[in-house]
């Protein structure tokens, strides 16, 4: 499983729900990491489909630092500035589907999941 380090105000977010996509530039480092699950085509017809695939963003380096497991597919293209993207630039862009588990994160009001 893909493990990505993420600051703690995107982590936030996207542990709230608020963000939906998170962005990673488009180098060769991330291109041998994603390749594997971009859209590729189903048939004659132009239809595509993107491989789901789970990553764990986590806030921190350390093992036992803040983590959230997202059910995420990956596509190309540019992303929202609030979200963190330099507008007109071009990404890989995690689309989270869902968040499966989070691990030594404390909400606010002081209770960790």
């Amino acid at each position: 499983m893909l493990v990505l380090p993420i600051k703690k105000k995107w982590f936030d977010m996207i542990v709230s729900g608020e963000k939906k996509e998170e962005y990673r530039e488009i180098k060769p480092y991330y291109d041998s990491r994603f390749k594997r699950y971009m859209p590729r085509p189903t048939n004659f017809r132009n239809e595509y489909i993107a491989a789901e695939f789970y990553i764990v963003f986590r806030n921190g380096y350390n093992y036992n630092s803040p983590s959230v497991k997202c059910r995420c597919v990956v596509d190309v293209g540019t992303g929202k500035k609030e979200w963190g993207a330099v507008p007109g630039q071009r990404y890989y862009v995690l689309k989270i589907l869902e968040i499966s588990e989070t691990k030594n994160y404390e909400k606010i009001g002081g209770t960790k999941e």
